[in-house]
C-alpha cells in the first residue's frame, strides 16, 4: 500500500460539499498557469537585459582601453537596461521566494497565528504593488506628456516607467493569486 505525503493526502469534505464562498481550486491552479508564463516570460526579458548590460560594459571597457572612445551614452543605457533587468526579474523572484523575510519571531507563533500574519502580510503587499503600479502608469503618461528623455541619446524615459508598472501589475497578479491561496488554506484551518 502506497502512502501518499501529507500535502497529497486527500482532505475530508465537509457534509455540505465545499464551501461556495471560496474559489474552486480548478480556477486557482488555471490562474497560477498564466501568471507563472506571464512571469517567465518577464524574467527572460530580464534576462536578455542584464546580458546585454555586460555586452555594453565589456564593449565600454575595451573602447576606453583599446581605442580612447567609449561608448557613447553607455551609462544612461546601463541604467535603463538596469531598470529592465531589475523591474522584469521581480515577480520570478517572489514566485521563487527569494525575497528576503525575516519569520524568527513569527515561527515561534501557534498555526492559526502564522496562517493570519500571512494573510495581512499578503494584504500589504497587494495594497503596496497596487499603488506603486497606479502611480508609475500615472508617472509615465507624465513623463510622456512633458517629453522628458536622457541628457545624451535623447531617449524618452517615458516607456521604461510603463514597463516597470507593467511589471507591477504581474507581481500583483502573482501576490492576488498568493493571497487567494493564502486565503482558501486559513479558512480551510480555521474550520476543521
Amino acid at each position: 500500500m502506497e502512502v501518499l505525503p501529507p500535502e497529497q493526502q486527500p482532505q475530508p469534505v465537509r457534509a455540505g460539499g465545499p464551501d461556495p464562498g471560496l474559489p474552486a481550486p480548478g480556477i486557482l491552479n488555471h490562474l497560477e498557469r498564466y501568471i507563472t508564463l506571464l512571469t517567465r516570460i518577464l524574467f527572460w526579458i530580464a534576462g536578455a537585459g542584464l546580458v546585454a548590460m555586460l555586452v555594453l560594459i565589456v564593449a565600454d571597457v575595451i573602447g576606453i582601453k583599446i581605442f580612447s572612445r567609449p561608448v557613447p551614452g553607455g551609462i544612461e543605457l546601463v541604467g535603463f537596461l538596469a531598470v529592465i533587468t531589475i523591474a522584469f526579474a521581480m515577480g520570478y523572484t517572489q514566485m521563487m521566494r527569494g525575497h528576503i523575510a525575516v519569520d524568527f519571531i513569527v515561527g515561534t507563533f501557534p498555526r492559526r497565528a502564522k496562517l493570519v500574519i500571512h494573510v495581512l502580510t499578503g494584504l500589504f503587499g497587494v495594497c503596496l504593488l497596487a499603488l506603486m503600479a497606479y502611480y508609475s502608469f500615472k508617472y509615465a503618461g507624465k513623463l510622456k506628456g512633458t517629453g522628458e528623455v536622457s541628457m545624451t541619446q535623447k531617449i524618452p524615459f517615458y516607456p521604461f516607467v510603463y514597463a516597470m508598472a507593467v511589471c507591477f501589475v504581474a507581481t500583483l497578479l502573482l501576490l492576488l493569486l498568493e493571497l487567494a491561496k493564502s486565503i482558501v488554506k486559513a479558512v480551510r484551518q480555521w474550520t476543521r
